[in-house]
């Protein structure tokens, strides 16, 4: 019996320090090394103070700042641990709604989004990633398309020429990783850092 079992128990206990204590461990070093920033998380500073992450996004509601699309993470409600509450880019989170084309609370919210969004710039067909969630609810991007979207309303909101605030979203496309991988994208928070410093200016 022991002869059968020191084999695998020393193939478990090699397998275990190898996959799960070497391994890691190098690739995370060397990914320290290589890449210091993306191995910290990818964190965006503002006059020596973490803002934020190119890879999280965040939840901004003011009309003087680009939104980013919605998000449907959740938080255990304060007041009752056994239910949750909406709590947007919720990191420990990460999830979609998992509500399916049937949902009445889906249809609701889309067509709530989807007259306000109307209503501040009618006329305009409104981007699909403006009224839609992504599968994790921290997708950090919006098209571009989205973000041109609402020029005229952060425009008006900071008082800026709107061909002004389009030039700084047209220069914040970032495009395909690699020219293959992907879609167009803009990134909210550089953004919304970029127009604080175009405003400051």
């Amino acid at each position: 019996m022991i002869t059968q079992l020191r084999p695998a128990l020393v193939l478990l206990t090699a397998l275990t320090v190898i996959t799960g204590l070497a391994y890691p461990f190098a690739m995370t070093g060397l990914a320290g090394v290589m890449f210091p920033a993306r191995a910290a998380g990818s964190l965006i500073e503002r006059d020596g103070k973490v803002v934020g992450s190119s890879l999280i996004g965040q939840s901004f509601t003011g009309v003087n700042y680009f939104h980013g699309r919605p998000s449907a993470t959740t938080a255990a409600d304060p007041a009752d641990a056994t239910k949750t509450v909406p709590a947007p880019y919720n990191a420990a989170n990460s999830s979609g709604s998992n509500l399916g084309p049937t949902s009445a609370a889906l249809a609701e919210r889309v067509k709530g989004d989807l007259d306000a969004l109307k209503a501040e710039n009618a006329g305009q067909p409104v981007p699909v990633d403006l009224v839609t969630t992504s599968g994790s609810g921290l997708d950090p991007d919006i098209s571009p398309d989205a973000a041109l979207f609402q020029v005229p309303r952060v425009a008006k909101a900071r008082n800026l020429p709107e061909d002004k605030v389009r030039d700084l979203v047209t220069g914040q496309v970032e495009g395909r990783t690699l020219g293959l991988l992907g879609e167009a994208r803009v990134n909210v928070l550089a953004l919304n850092l970029a127009l604080d410093g175009l405003a400051g200016r």
